[in-house]
């Protein structure tokens, strides 16, 4: 990397929340994540031109992963730089951005298991139709690596697989500001419970990024939340990107045990809304609504749940 580049962060409306995107200043300005279909438009434009910088002149859209609040808007996006930008996202999260019907189909596969919303396909259907922008080919395909040039500015990609199994970390080299996307969870968003698919690798991701990446500004798709329930902000600095590694470490390590007892146990299923998963509910004192869309706490359950079985 030959100079500093700035990072602002974008802010589009998603109803209750906002959803948060960053622009890399770079000489082929990049875009990490992309929110949903009317973030590139409402947000994302208007914020650009307010520092003096233009949408159709961003080259580089940088997925962090394929959950619909972070791909939505790739198409969109697309479209306004002309359709000149490249597009990259990991090979295993890239069926998120080439098909709807994908996020559908991890649903059912995963926390749809134990929802028991008999409309819940039909609802994600609706979601992915209304909040994707359109279904479209990745430009270029990373599985963690690889170096990105923007321009003279370069970007490493770091494959931290867990939150989904094609999470990425990108790194502006030379001055370790790494964009995560969701892979630090720390206590969960909105809903108070970290979610993952894998939690092994999301565990390994995590200590990447603390021993090996050591980011000195950490980039989060969300405003995670401490064990007080504040939030951090979507910047954090190195102390604080130190402090949210290490928390969502010792979460996931009380989740883990808790969530493995019960599986020794034998799940049962009962009238609880945290069923068949109810006594880590109870353990870690979540009170938390388990149906509350997109369902951390069973997506996590879930991967508990194929880790515990693929090792019997």
């Amino acid at each position: 990397m030959t100079h500093a580049v700035d990072i602002h962060p974008l802010v589009s409306p998603w109803g209750r929340f906002g959803l948060y995107s960053f622009f890399i200043d770079a000489p082929e300005p990049a875009v990490v994540d992309t929110g949903i279909a009317s973030s590139p438009a409402e947000g994302m434009a208007p914020a650009l031109e307010a520092i003096g910088r233009r949408i159709e002149d961003v080259r580089w859209i940088l997925l962090t992963h394929g959950h619909i609040d972070h791909v939505g808007g790739a198409h969109a996006l697309w479209e306004l730089t002309g359709r000149r930008a490249q597009v990259v996202i990991h090979g295993a999260d890239a069926p998120m951005l080439r098909s709807r019907r994908a996020h559908v189909e991890e649903y059912l596969e995963g926390r749809g298991r134990y929802l028991r919303d008999p409309e819940g396909e039909a609802k994600v259907t609706a979601a992915g139709n209304a909040v994707i922008s359109g279904e479209m080919e990745p430009t270029l395909l990373v599985r963690g690596g690889e170096t990105l040039s923007l321009g003279g500015v370069t970007v490493s990609v770091h494959s931290i697989p867990g939150h989904t199994p094609g999470s990425v970390a990108y790194v502006v080299d030379g001055q370790r500001s790494v964009f995560v996307g969701d892979a630090v969870q720390v206590h969960g968003a909105a809903n108070g419970f970290p979610g993952f698919t894998d939690p092994a690798a999301y565990r390994a991701g995590l200590e990447y990024l603390r021993d090996e990446v050591r980011p000195s500004h950490l980039y989060l798709g969300h405003p995670y939340r401490r064990a007080d329930g504040t939030p951090y902000g979507v910047e954090l600095d190195a102390a604080q990107a130190q402090e949210a590694i290490a928390q969502s470490l010792a979460v996931e390590g009380r989740v883990g045990e808790a969530a493995c007892g019960c599986m020794e146990a034998g799940l049962r299923e009962t009238d609880s809304a945290y069923s068949p998963f109810a006594p880590v509910a109870e353990e870690l004192g979540y009170t938390g609504d388990p149906t509350l869309e997109p369902s951390p706490f069973f997506t996590s359950m879930h991967g508990y749940r194929t880790s515990h079985d693929q090792n019997l």
